[in-house]
């Protein structure tokens, strides 16, 4: 669990940047296929993919700034600091999708459509996120047998407790302790969530079915996860991720209704 692979001089490479270069160009080469598969020109799909990428990363990054504020306020520089962590994957999702939204506005393909192409790359691409969270040590759970965690929580064999090093957020946050390593649960979740979703991007759905899929799947595995993370937003009393989740599952039904064809044409 160290965040660096590799360091020549000031140069350094960290994997929690190279888990987001892999997680691109992976999903590069997947929108190709699916778009080849839908008679869709590749090159256009690959520069809504960049819309979707850019607009993610400036959102998921925005998300987490503002319910941190008390903390970036007193550190404005910290704000671009993001080798350190600080990326909100609900900041992420609302702005990759509205960069899918503002490319479909002038490429004349539904959003529908580009989201529903998205959503399989975005899972993965947030799996390989997850691993990069691991080796920089944020994104972490409370320790085994935290008073935190629910009851039912606190019985999960020590051998599956993780020691960060004390350099990380997690250790600077619960030191030499075994904690639980929320960021690999999530990983696997959100493994077995891309098969789902790309063994089902050829069936008979709605428009929008499969990024409904998606936002109902990915409530669930936050909800539940979330119950082990230590640095998660709040809202008020509230985990955000959990007042977020139910909206999810909202938009994720409704994304799931059959449309009226006379308002899909129109």
């Amino acid at each position: 669990m160290y965040p660096e692979v590799f360091r020549i001089g000031p140069f350094v490479v960290r994997y929690y940047g190279l888990m987001y270069v892999i997680a691109l160009l992976v999903g590069i080469v997947l929108l190709r296929l699916e778009a080849k598969r839908r008679g869709l020109s590749p090159e256009r799909i690959v520069d809504a993919a960049f819309y979707a990428f850019v607009a993610g990363f400036l959102g998921g990054r925005l998300y987490y700034v503002i319910f941190k504020w008390g903390h970036y306020s007193a550190n404005p520089l910290k704000i671009f600091a993001i080798w350190e962590g600080g990326m909100a994957i609900h900041g992420g999702i609302i702005g990759g999708m509205i960069g899918l939204w503002l490319y479909a506005r002038s490429s004349g393909i539904s959003v529908r459509t580009l989201w529903d192409m998205a959503v399989p790359v975005l899972i993965l691409g947030h799996a390989l996120g997850r691993f990069g969270n691991f080796m920089n040590g944020d994104a972490h759970g409370y320790p085994l047998r935290s008073s935190q965690l629910p009851g039912w929580l606190q019985h999960f064999p020590e051998w599956m407790g993780v020691v960060f090093p004390p350099t990380s957020m997690a250790g600077r946050e619960f030191g030499q302790v075994p904690l639980h390593p929320v960021m690999l649960y999530e990983l696997v979740l959100n493994l077995i969530g891309f098969v789902l979703l790309w063994s089902l991007r050829k069936s008979r759905l709605p428009e929008g079915g499969l990024a409904g899929i998606y936002l109902i799947y990915y409530a669930c595995v936050r909800s539940f996860t979330s119950l082990f993370r230590a640095d998660d937003l709040y809202l008020g009393p509230l985990r955000l991720p959990h007042v977020v989740s139910l909206v999810m599952i909202v938009v994720g039904v409704y994304l799931l209704r059959p449309r009226d064809h006379r308002v899909a044409a129109s």
